[in-house]
């Protein structure tokens, strides 16, 4: 599933692919909005931890999950 991770005063976004279902990476993005979570932390399908903290989330974009294709297309 690719993430688009907005962060407040940096000129990029964090981009990253993480093997956890949209449902989680929503409800993590919840929890650290509400205040019961300090910081927003996703894993990416490497195992590398991506964390930001909570109050500098602008935004986050959860994209459609990724297929990976192997092999040659049809013409």
């Amino acid at each position: 599933m690719e993430v688009k991770i907005g962060v407040q005063h940096a000129p990029r976004e964090i981009v990253l692919d993480s093997t956890q279902t949209a449902e989680e990476i929503e409800k993590a993005v919840a929890d650290a909005l509400a205040g019961s979570a300090k910081v927003f932390s996703l894993t990416d399908e490497h195992g590398r931890r991506v964390i930001v903290p909570a109050e500098r989330l602008a935004y986050v974009e959860i994209g459609e999950p990724s297929v990976r294709k192997v092999g040659f297309g049809t013409l």
